[in-house]
């Protein structure tokens, strides 16, 4: 790849919003892609709606791009990649959807509120804390979310998946789609890549052993899939 001049790939964050859990993909990635992360307010425009602005800010500033939507931001990365195809030569989807992951979700609007959120919050975080030394890279990098993200900006988010779709926007997409799928994802579950290659046969697809936050911990194994995939279809 350092024979031509490589796409920037866009990192598009989880429903976090941050770039805490990003460092180890654009780490592996370099230096022979290189990378932009893109963040999201804390607090305030946690929809798709207005989210997508940063989003177009970010790949208007860098060019002939790749995208990579991880979990909340797949749906991101296939509007821009609808909205841009001049501009976006590859789509990257981690661990993602192109509708609501969860069906149930369009049912508990009562219990997406902040309180219940912050008690399951908590109890997600304590076999991190417990089983997991204070030098782990994943429990320090959820203690930042934790610091930085409060849980009503995640609630925000949830509800924003309750609805999404973009169903008509990837099957109309022209460019490369790979999807990243964690084996063990019980957040995004299978059912999501086979929404997505029933609108887009052609996806690509390589697995990577873990959850739903496998992206962090198989940066290696995920960099090695996108290199293949940007040089078989969106290098120069």
């Amino acid at each position: 790849m350092a024979a031509s001049s490589p796409l920037t790939l866009v990192l598009l964050p989880g429903m976090d919003g941050t770039d805490a859990l990003l460092g180890p993909i654009a780490r592996a990635l370099a230096p022979d892609v290189p990378t932009r992360a893109v963040t999201y307010p804390a607090r305030g425009g946690e929809d798709y709606e207005r989210t997508l602005p940063l989003v177009r800010a970010a790949v208007a500033a860098v060019g002939p791009c790749a995208v990579l939507g991880w979990s909340f931001s797949g749906p991101l990365a296939i509007r821009i990649a609808a909205e841009r195809p001049d501009a976006v030569r590859a789509v990257v989807l981690a661990a993602s959807f192109a509708t609501s992951p969860l069906p149930w979700l369009r049912w508990t609007g009562p219990l997406l509120c902040t309180p219940p959120f912050a008690l399951l919050r908590t109890l997600r975080r304590l076999p991190l804390w417990l089983l997991r030394p204070p030098s782990d890279p994943l429990r320090a990098a959820k203690a930042r979310i934790w610091r930085e993200v409060p849980a009503s900006s995640l609630v925000a988010r949830a509800r924003a998946i309750r609805g999404v779709d973009v169903q008509t926007e990837l099957r109309a997409l022209r460019q490369p789609v790979l999807y990243l799928q964690s084996a063990r994802d019980r957040v995004v579950g299978p059912h999501n890549l086979a929404r997505i290659r029933a609108l887009r046969p052609d996806t690509e697809v390589a697995t990577l052993p873990g959850d739903h936050f496998a992206l962090f911990p198989e940066a290696a194994l995920a960099a090695a899939a996108i290199r293949r995939f940007l040089q078989a279809h969106a290098m120069p």
